[in-house]
């Protein structure tokens, strides 16, 4: 029973290693932000989303990542069986944002698989409040499920990520 969470702020390459975990280890895949985001950016209702992450969490095996909305972090973090918490500088989050979003006509794999870029501005904006008001307090969920046995595999830079993925 492989149930891995796969968490952090926004491009900061949570999917990309999410799908490789997923294939190294034969599990089902789930980008949480294809359960948040309807096409054209739109936040999907409160109780689809909360539907579709209990049922995404209930499965005996997979690798979830993504964000979603603050109330499921702590029950995704919980029903893991490890966590990998990818927490770069903030001025890493934009520095990748704005690569990415330069280059969103050529991803295999945009995020949450919307076609649309989503508005830099708004982007930009939930990534500081993110790292200002979110992180805290996953990083000490982090630290107390390790605390309590559970496997925690921070990632502070670019080059531990690669040294991860080479790893795997």
């Amino acid at each position: 029973m492989a149930r891995i969470v796969v968490i952090g702020n926004a491009a900061g390459g949570k999917s990309t290693l999410a799908r490789r975990l997923a294939r190294r280890h034969g599990l089902p895949h789930v980008e949480v932000d294809t359960l948040l985001w309807q096409p054209g950016w739109k936040l999907a209702p409160e109780a689809d989303y909360a539907r579709a992450h209990a049922g995404a969490i209930a499965c005996e095996r997979w690798v979830i990542d993504g964000l979603g909305r603050q109330d499921s972090i702590a029950e995704r973090l919980a029903r893991s069986t490890g966590i990998i918490l990818i927490d770069l500088p903030l001025w890493m989050h934009f520095w990748l944002a704005a690569e990415r979003q330069h280059d969103w006509a050529k991803l295999d794999h945009p995020p949450a698989g919307v076609a649309e870029m989503p508005p830099t501005r708004e982007l930009f904006r939930t990534m500081w409040e993110v790292d200002r008001d979110w992180l805290p307090e996953i990083r000490s969920m982090c630290e107390e499920a390790e605390v309590a046995g559970k496997p925690v595999t921070r990632l502070g830079s670019i080059e531990e990520i690669d040294a991860y993925v080479k790893n795997l």
